[in-house]
């Protein structure tokens, strides 16, 4: 790891020691893994609610009503209030999927690479942005079949008509018509829709000026107005649309919690385990994720249309 183990020629041999040390160390490679920060799930700043799996499955409800049935009535003096049942939503199962893959690496590649001891950082990051971008990419997927409102943005986001928060905020006013008690308070864009909304003239006027977490200043856009902003790669994004939504009620991840022996666990469930492989002079290394993407309230979400231009 950078600055832990320098590549220093007398003492080459006790480095890769060391590196053995810590391949063999479950509590090593966890304390490794809190140390890649650029390794985020856009998932879970999407569904942010966690489930217990039993049995490799969850049981949830969809679409639970906040109102009962029947309506309210005027009641007499001593009469007995009218009686209802409480709503109930749609019943869903889930199966728990296992996400995950192996890496080798080479005794030849820690020993002899100009990167040193960072290789085992680089081959776990490796690993884990393949794990994190198939379950965001399946988890993007499933909120985009199950979510179907929509709202058309006033104009396209790279066009001078653009109105970024206006369209928000009519997104906004569509799932609270709904009366669900959905409070929409994200909003996931790609890459270049950030960028739009960054330099936004419009926005910009709205913003505080001397102040250093002004983007301009090398801050950035981390919210507008109440909503929070996420960002993802358009190759993750089921369209280069912008999604509203209640984060509190949209849904959550469904982790299977147990750890299996040799596993080291680091946030968000993600499970590595590593294994000398004797006869080939190197080192195993695989990560992966036991989850399923669970979509409860998909009211609470809208995808923002037209805000790519022609």
């Amino acid at each position: 790891m950078p600055g832990s183990y320098p590549p220093a020629p007398p003492t080459l041999a006790g480095d890769i020691l060391s590196i053995h040390r810590l391949l063999q160390s479950p509590a090593q490679i966890r304390r490794r893994l809190r140390t890649i920060r650029d390794l985020r799930f856009v998932s879970d700043k999407i569904l942010t609610q966690r489930f217990r799996s039993q049995g490799g499955a969850v049981l949830y409800e969809m679409t639970e009503p906040i109102r009962n049935a029947r309506d309210a009535g005027s009641i007499a003096p001593g009469s007995e209030y009218p009686r209802d049942v409480p709503g109930v939503g749609t019943a869903g199962l889930a199966a728990v999927q296992k996400w995950g893959q192996k890496v080798f690496l080479a005794d030849e590649k820690i020993k002899r690479s100009v990167y040193a001891g960072d290789e085992v950082d680089r081959a776990l990051r490796k690993v884990l942005a393949t794990v994190v971008a198939q379950v965001d990419e399946v988890t993007l997927s499933v909120i985009a079949s199950q979510v179907t409102a929509t709202s058309s943005a006033i104009a396209p986001w790279d066009s001078t008509d653009a109105e970024i928060f206006r369209d928000l905020a009519l997104a906004e006013a569509k799932i609270l018509d709904l009366r669900q008690g959905y409070q929409p308070d994200t909003v996931l864009m790609s890459d270049t829709k950030y960028a739009l909304a960054i330099s936004d003239k419009k926005i910009a006027l709205l913003r505080r000026r001397e102040t250093t977490d002004n983007p301009i200043y090398g801050g950035e856009l981390e919210m507008i107005g109440k909503y929070k902003v996420v960002t993802a790669p358009v190759s993750s994004l089921p369209s280069d649309d912008v999604w509203l939504f209640d984060s509190r009620q949209l849904g959550g991840m469904a982790d299977e919690t147990e750890v299996d022996p040799g596993y080291s666990v680091a946030e968000l469930g993600v499970q590595v385990q590593t294994q000398r492989v004797a006869d080939r002079d190197g080192w195993d290394l695989w990560g992966r994720r036991l989850t399923v993407p669970v979509v409860q309230e998909p009211g609470a979400a809208i995808r923002i249309t037209f805000t790519e231009g022609s």
